[in-house]
């Protein structure tokens, strides 16, 4: 299938909405499970989850979910995750990504890591403006979910905060336990980042670090994972609220 076909797929708002929230969870997700998370029933959640999986834009494959084996552990279960191909479709055909592969590939070789690191973080500055440097992890969390990085908190030792709570208000610095920080499964400079990694996530670093700002309750530091955005952000060591 198809770009445009498979884009077109998610014309329908149910579709749209199961393809949304596996997207968002990073891991196999149930027929039950979606459903529920979208208000569905489960029969019409797996004719929908199934036209993902047939336009390429989820993964399918079977487990059990009780998480026992054995007699008695249930029959295993369709699960899907999202794909890992990327889409695109732009009218008239462009192709950003050659050139922006061309320029990195030839910063690389020039040796313009720290140049592009410095324009970087000007315009990260730029795109936050005269606001003050960011508030604090949930601000953080829509800063970067309006640029496409996917964020989503993971609880860490070794950072103190607020414990129960969706934020991380209040986060005192790297010590203690039962804090959070911020991931990312969505790297926007995904197709540059896996030919020129150190080039574009030492870009990417220095972009987030203007956009938050490097005197405030948070700061972007660098912690490379599979699958994810090399860049997590994390309470500052200096924020004392």
């Amino acid at each position: 299938m198809n770009d445009i076909d498979a884009i077109a797929a998610l014309q329908d708002p149910v579709r749209r909405r199961l393809y949304d929230y596996v997207a968002a969870q990073g891991r196999e997700v149930g027929r039950n499970e979606a459903a529920e998370a979208v208000g569905v029933a489960r029969t019409l959640a797996a004719h929908h989850l199934d036209r993902l999986v047939e336009a390429g834009l989820l993964e399918s494959g079977s487990r059990r979910l009780t998480g026992r084996a054995g007699p008695g552990a249930g029959r295993p279960a369709k699960v899907y995750t999202r794909a890992p191909v990327e889409r695109t479709v732009s009218l008239p055909a462009r192709d950003y990504r050659t050139a922006a592969e061309l320029l990195a590939e030839a910063a690389e070789q020039a040796g313009l890591d720290a140049g592009l690191c410095a324009a970087a973080r000007r315009r990260g500055e730029s795109l936050r403006g005269s606001a003050a440097p960011c508030g604090g992890l949930e601000e953080a969390m829509e800063m970067l979910a309006a640029r496409g990085y996917e964020p989503h908190w993971e609880s860490v030792e070794g950072v103190e905060g607020t414990e129960g709570t969706e934020g991380a208000e209040g986060v005192e610095g790297a010590s203690g336990a039962g804090g959070r920080v911020v991931r990312m499964r969505n790297c926007p400079f995904h197709a540059v980042a896996e030919r020129f990694p150190p080039l574009v996530c030492g870009m990417n670093l220095a972009l987030l670090e203007g956009l938050f700002g490097t005197d405030g309750p948070v700061r972007a530091r660098m912690d490379a994972r599979p699958g994810e955005c090399c860049v997590v952000i994390e309470p500052s060591k200096n924020n004392n609220r």
